[in-house]
């Protein structure tokens, strides 16, 4: 089968490296454009890989690659299609391990948390199995004497997707699935940070029997981004990353006649009311905050403590983070691994001399991690901060790393507040045992996604994901029933099979009768 296999090297000082080049027509082809970026190993800071970086026309020959494919491929049965659908899925299942091990060497997560991504994927594959039950439209019999009316949803044509270094493999599956499964022709762009996962998973599709021209891969830059944002044949597109992106992504690809869903940062808050079990809390706010080194979208970063419950509730987080054991994918042990860069670790580790400087407590600094002193791989131990107030660089910046802050307010009011005020809306949460003031919370709370007593409330495959507010840009979340719709559009078809010579002309507004 063909898989991810690197590309040969060429060029200057580029032997002692891997290559990772594109997927178009069905095969690995090798960059053109001379440019290429690094990739590292997380755990090491060792740069394994070089990653070519596509031009606008390697951009363009893949967009002709998938207009060429559309035809045949929207003109499948659903019944053909659900049959490689289903085959997509089990060959995915079968070679989760290969993909883990490549979001481990590049991204940097730990293998337990590198499987979850590619299981929270694979209920993506599985929804979009179901595309013959989505794709059902309505029927109105006899809307007027001898009419009918009825709806069917057809797919755009070339769609792509744009995804994070955060989630290569999880990210992607929320898009292509459901795309492809429409009837779809799907180009992706995954971050050149972790670009290898793409590979992998273009092959088990082919292997799967996906029509050569369905999927394909283009890795790049801002480049190719904005190749796909500006090119005619392009209908649609999906994008995941921070906020001043998303509105970039947004922004350009409705001017140029797309429909696009772009997903923004988050700054997910996690309300912990006085009448909460501290024990249940703290754990959440752990597994929150320091999963996936907090390099998540629905992690928790900060922790809204109401009341008296926040002295037991720092106490009890401080108590956790001893026993979370940080180390490289190597170590069986460990439970979070490094940040994806060296400059993303630095830039998160800034802050806590910032909030030192502007009055908060540095309870547990991440900077004495001995992996941190260490200074080989891009590592950075938990950390936690105390009497942070909204004022605080901190706060008012998405950190995406391992620290958790504290914000302590008197009130339930003064907690949804906070919430409501942030300029994000991806995720909250509250904490409680009390039933009506999570109903009142879950009423009240100006986000997309509510945990109750659930920290990170990312929703199952047959709902869909997607935040308010400066998490969001679009009208339509992703994956799950909002995702069907936003890569198919509606057709409404209005019928008569009338009986011979009862025709005549009527030159007056169309009405039911």
């Amino acid at each position: 089968m063909t898989r991810l296999v690197e590309l040969p090297a060429s060029g200057a000082g580029r032997t002692a490296l891997g290559r990772v080049g594109h997927w178009i027509g069905g095969r690995m082809v090798p960059g053109t454009s001379g440019r290429h970026g690094p990739v590292f190993d997380p755990a090491t800071g060792v740069q394994t890989k070089e990653v070519d970086f596509a031009s606008a026309e390697e951009v363009d020959a893949a967009v002709a690659a998938a207009k060429a494919a559309f035809p045949a491929w929207r003109a499948a049965s659903l019944s053909k299609r659900t049959e490689i659908m289903f085959r997509i899925r089990n060959i995915v299942e079968a070679h989760r391990d290969e993909i883990a091990a490549l979001l481990t060497a590049e991204q940097g997560k730990v293998p337990f948390d590198a499987q979850g991504e590619v299981a929270r994927g694979i209920e993506n594959l599985e929804f979009a199995v179901g595309v013959p039950h989505l794709l059902k439209g309505g029927f109105s019999e006899q809307i007027s004497t001898g009419f009918d009316v009825y709806q069917i949803r057809q797919p755009l044509g070339v769609v792509a997707g744009i995804t994070p270094f955060n989630f290569p493999a999880l990210v992607s599956m929320w898009m292509f699935a459901n795309a492809i499964a429409c009837g779809n022709c799907f180009i992706l762009k995954p971050s050149e940070k972790d670009p290898s996962a793409s590979l992998c998973i273009a092959g088990l599709l082919r292997e799967a029997g996906l029509p050569d021209g369905v999927f394909s891969v283009i890795q790049g830059d801002k480049v190719a981004v904005d190749r796909i944002l500006e090119h005619p044949d392009v209908r649609a597109v999906s994008f995941v990353g921070s906020t001043p992106v998303a509105k970039y992504v947004y922004e350009t690809g409705t001017r140029h006649g797309k429909r696009v869903q772009a997903l923004g940062g988050a700054k997910n808050h996690m309300v912990v009311l006085p009448d909460a079990d501290i024990d249940m809390a703290a754990d959440a706010a752990v597994s929150a905050a320091y999963g996936s080194t907090g390099e998540r979208c629905m992690a928790i970063p900060v922790v809204v403590a109401v009341g008296e419950v926040a002295d037991p509730l720092v106490e009890a987080i401080m108590a956790r983070l001893p026993k979370v054991k940080v180390g490289p994918g190597t170590d069986p042990d460990a439970e979070i691994g490094p940040l994806v860069t060296r400059e993303h670790r630095d830039r998160v580790a800034s802050y806590l001399d910032r909030d030192r400087e502007q009055g908060a407590t540095i309870v547990a600094d991440g900077r004495d991690h001995e992996l941190y002193r260490r200074g080989e791989g891009f590592f950075l131990g938990p950390s936690l901060i105390d009497h942070v107030t909204p004022e605080m660089d901190s706060y008012r910046n998405e950190l995406f790393g391992p620290v958790l802050e504290v914000v302590r307010v008197p009130t339930y009011r003064d907690a949804v507040k906070l919430v409501n005020e942030s300029p994000w809306g991806n995720g909250t949460a509250i904490f409680t045992r009390d039933g009506g003031a999570a109903r009142q919370f879950q009423f009240e709370a100006e986000a997309g996604m509510v945990g109750i007593n659930v920290p990170i409330p990312v929703p199952v495959a047959y709902y869909s994901f997607g935040g308010w507010k400066n998490s969001l840009f679009g009208d339509l979340h992703m994956y799950g029933p909002e995702g069907i719709q936003f890569y198919t559009r509606a057709k409404a078809v209005t019928a008569r099979w009338p009986d011979p010579g009862t025709s005549k002309i009527d030159l007056g507004f169309p009405r039911t009768q």
